[in-house]
């Protein structure tokens, strides 16, 4: 956390997974130890389709001095969508839009993830200018070459869309690969409202390293084996 001459800059991760997810193992302890390690303010745990780590995640954050924002990553009709704010379930397999809706009514904030990416349950161009999304996830460190990336900014840019970073962490190894710099007004405590109103606000800077060939190509390794295993 440093502070500046307009308010507190704090580094959050926006994107990371649990043991909660399908294709993940860590648990909760290893990853908020990582946070802690890599000077984090805080983590958005954001499980496919889980809230199921965040009651354990909330007992224990203070431990390691690192503050849990609420969130799931839902598989919508249309991509995923990074739920913030959020500590309940949302239906998955409707539209990126209706999804959005529930969003904002339950008081949250819709950050589209790895946008474009096919392969990656990524939502199309189309769908997000269905849907109000808050903002678009502009860095995402499980990538090879950048070029998503660099495609996800250049469209909020375009769109005037806040732009958010996460590491996407499925081992606690990359929590904090990627993160979001979130300036908070002077004087304002660290808290998830604080840090969703500074992202709709589009106070935000995303940075971060992507993650080696040799990580990206085992976590696509697993995938396929987690996918073999519920198809038999």
């Amino acid at each position: 956390m440093s502070m500046g001459d307009h308010g507190t800059t704090v580094s959050v991760d926006l994107h990371v997974h649990t043991e909660a997810s399908y294709d993940c193992h860590t648990s909760v302890e290893a990853v908020l130890d990582q946070a802690a390690a890599a000077g984090l303010d805080a983590i958005a745990i954001t499980d496919h389709d889980s809230v199921a780590s965040l009651t354990r995640a909330f007992e224990i954050a203070h431990e390691y001095g690192v503050h849990v924002v609420p969130g799931v990553e839902v598989s919508t009709a249309d991509g995923h969508l990074l739920a913030l704010g959020i500590d309940q379930l949302l239906s998955p397999g409707r539209p990126l839009a209706e999804t959005t809706r529930e969003v904002h009514d339950r008081g949250g904030l819709a950050v589209v993830p790895h946008p474009f990416q096919k392969s990656r349950h990524g939502a199309s161009r189309r769908a997000i200018r269905a849907a109000d999304v808050d903002a678009i996830e502009v860095y995402n460190a499980h990538t090879l070459t950048g070029f998503r990336n660099g495609q996800a900014r250049r469209y909020a840019r375009r769109h005037e869309l806040p732009g958010t970073g996460g590491s996407d962490a499925h081992k606690a190894s990359l929590v904090g690969r990627a993160s979001t710099m979130v300036s908070l007004p002077k004087g304002e405590d660290l808290t998830t409202a604080g840090i969703l109103d500074a992202i709709r606000a589009g106070r935000t800077v995303a940075n971060g390293t992507r993650t080696s060939a040799k990580q990206y190509l085992k976590k696509y390794a697993m995938n396929a084996r987690v996918k073999t295993v519920s198809f038999l």
